[in-house]
C-alpha cells in the first residue's frame, strides 16, 4: 500500500475524518446544557433526564475495543462508514423522539456509531497522511478534539438561543450526510487482519468498562457510594477475567500485545494522567469563578478560553514538531510546563484579576497542547500497521477512563473538604502532570528500540473499494 494519499484526497479525507470526530466528540458535552429543558419537555425528573448522557457515554465506552477490531479485520474505511450512517440515523431518531426511553435507546445507538467513528478515526489518519508527516494528521486530530470538547456548551447555548433542543441533535444529519458523502469518495481502503470478534469477549469487555465508568460516575452523585463501589468492585473482577481470557488468544480483543510494549504502555499511563489532571482543572474552575470570584456563568466562559484555545493553536504545531524530534521528548517537556501552570494556579485567591487567571490557563494549554499530539504519535506510531485499530480504540478509551477518573476525584474532593478546592486540587492535578512527565522520560528512552518494525507485520489482504 502506498505511503499516505496525494493531495488533494489527503485534505478531503482528512475532511471527512475531522466532520465526524468533531460531531462524536461534541455530543457527549452538547446536550449537558439542555437538560433541564429536556427534562421539563418530557416530564421526567433530572436524576431520570441525566441518562440522556450516561447512555450515550456508556454505549461508546463498551464499543470502542470491540469495534476497533472490527476496523482490523474488516477495514477501517468500512467500520467508520458504517459508524457514521448509524450515528446520523440515530441522530435524527434523537430529535425525534418523543419519551424518555425513546430518547435514550437512540442515544445508545448514537453512541454506537460515535464509537465506530472514535476507534477507527487514528487509524485511518495514519493511512491518509505520509509516514513523515504523520504527526502533523495526529496533531490536526489533537485540534479538532480539543476544540470540540471545550466548545460543546457554548455551542449548544448559541442554538438553543435560535432553536429547540431537538437541533442539538439534527444539526448533526446534514454534517454526517456531508462527511459520508465525502468519506465514501476520498478515504483509503486499508488491508483486512482477518481478525473476529469473540462473544465472551465482548461480553467481558462491555461488563469490564461499563461496570467500571458506571461506577466511578456513582461516586459523584450523593448517597450512591456503595453502589459506585460495588460496581467497581464487580470491574475488576471481571477485569481479571478478561485479562486472563485476552493473554491466551491469538487475536485478543483487548490489545496485550501492544500493552507488552513498554512504549506504548507508557504513553497509555501518560495519556490517562494527563487527562485526569486536566479535567480535574475544567471541574474546579468554574466553582472558583462563580462562588469565590463572585463572576457570572456568561464571564467564567470567557475566563475558561484561554486554555483550549491555546491547545489548539499550538497542538498542530507540536505534531509537526514530533515527526522532525523525539516525541517523547516534546512529550515531556509539554508535561513539565502543563505541571507547572497546574501548581501556578493554587497561588490564585480571592482577589485574583483577571490577568492572574488569563496567563495561568494559557500556560496549562500550552503544556497540554505541547504533549498531547507528539504522545499521541507515539501511541499510533509505535503499533504495526495491522494493528493500528487497537492502537485507536485505546488511545480513544485512556481519554474516556483519565476523563472519569479526574472527576471522581474531585468529587471525592468535594465531599472530604471544606474550602481551598482550587489549590488542593489544582495541586492533585499538578502531582500527576508531573509524575506522567517522569514517566514519559522513562519512555523516551525506549520509544525507538521497542517500537515494531512495519515490515514485521503479518501479511494482510486489501478490502475492494466500495
Amino acid at each position: 500500500m502506498t505511503d499516505g494519499l496525494p493531495n488533494p484526497q489527503r485534505a478531503l479525507a482528512y475532511l471527512a475524518i475531522a466532520i465526524a470526530m468533531t460531531m462524536s466528540v461534541l455530543d457527549t458535552s452538547i446536550v449537558n446544557v439542555a437538560l433541564p429543558t429536556i427534562s421539563n419537555d418530557l416530564a421526567v425528573s433530572p436524576a431520570n433526564a441525566i441518562w440522556v448522557v450516561n447512555a450515550y457515554q456508556l454505549a461508546i465506552t463498551v464499543s470502542l475495543l470491540p469495534l476497533a477490531v472490527l476496523g482490523d479485520g474488516l477495514g477501517y474505511k468500512r467500520v467508520y462508514c458504517y459508524g457514521l450512517v448509524l450515528f446520523t440515523l440515530a441522530s435524527f431518531a434523537c430529535a425525534n423522539a418523543h419519551t424518555l426511553l425513546v430518547l435514550a435507546v437512540a442515544r445508545v445507538f448514537q453512541g454506537f456509531g460515535a464509537g465506530g467513528i472514535m476507534s477507527v478515526s487514528i487509524a485511518l489518519v495514519r493511512f491518509v497522511f505520509p509516514k513523515a508527516r504523520l504527526g502533523v494528521g495526529v496533531g490536526l486530530s489533537s485540534l479538532v478534539v480539543a476544540v470540540s470538547s471545550a466548545a460543546g456548551p457554548s455551542i449548544a447555548s448559541a442554538i438553543l438561543s435560535v432553536a429547540h433542543w431537538q437541533w442539538l441533535f439534527l444539526v448533526n444529519v446534514p454534517l454526517g450526510v456531508l462527511a459520508l458523502s465525502i468519506g465514501a469518495r476520498t478515504l483509503p481502503v486499508t488491508p483486512e487482519s482477518g481478525a473476529r470478534l469473540s462473544g465472551l469477549s465482548v461480553l467481558l469487555n462491555a461488563l469490564t468498562f461499563g461496570l467500571l465508568i458506571s461506577g466511578l460516575a456513582a461516586f459523584k452523585q450523593p448517597g450512591a457510594t456503595q453502589r459506585g463501589a460495588a460496581m467497581v468492585a464487580l470491574a475488576l473482577v471481571a477485569g481479571v477475567l478478561f485479562v486472563r481470557r485476552e493473554s491466551r488468544l491469538a487475536k485478543p480483543m483487548l490489545p496485550i500485545d501492544l500493552l507488552r510494549m513498554p512504549v506504548f504502555s507508557l504513553s497509555m499511563a501518560t495519556s490517562i494522567c494527563s487527562f485526569a489532571a486536566q479535567t480535574m482543572a475544567y471541574i474546579v474552575l468554574p466553582f472558583y469563578f462563580e462562588q469565590t470570584l463572585k463572576l457570572s456563568e456568561t464571564q467564567t466562559g470567557f475566563l475558561m478560553t484561554p486554555w483550549p484555545l491555546v491547545t489548539a493553536l499550538i497542538a498542530p504545531v507540536a505534531g509537526r514538531l514530533s515527526d522532525r524530534w523525539a516525541p517523547g521528548r516534546i512529550s515531556s517537556v509539554g508535561l513539565v510546563v502543563f505541571g507547572c501552570g497546574l501548581a501556578m494556579l493554587c497561588q490564585l485567591g480571592d482577589t485574583a484579576t483577571r490577568f492572574d487567571i488569563v496567563w495561568r490557563l494559557a500556560v496549562c494549554g500550552l503544556g497540554f497542547g505541547i504533549f498531547q499530539s507528539p504522545n499521541n504519535r507515539v501511541i499510533i506510531g509505535s503499533a504495526p500497521r495491522h494493528r493500528s485499530g487497537g492502537a485507536s480504540g485505546l488511545q480513544a478509551m485512556g481519554r474516556l477512563l483519565g476523563q472519569s477518573s479526574g472527576a471522581v476525584a474531585v468529587s471525592i474532593v468535594f465531599g472530604l473538604v471544606h474550602g481551598r478546592h482550587l489549590t488542593l486540587i489544582a495541586g492533585i492535578g499538578a502531582a500527576l502532570a508531573l509524575i506522567a512527565a517522569c514517566v514519559s522520560s522513562v519512555r523516551r528512552m525506549t520509544e525507538y528500540s521497542d517500537a515494531p518494525q512495519e515490515s514485521q507485520a503479518t501479511p494482510t489482504r486489501p478490502v475492494s473499494e466500495r
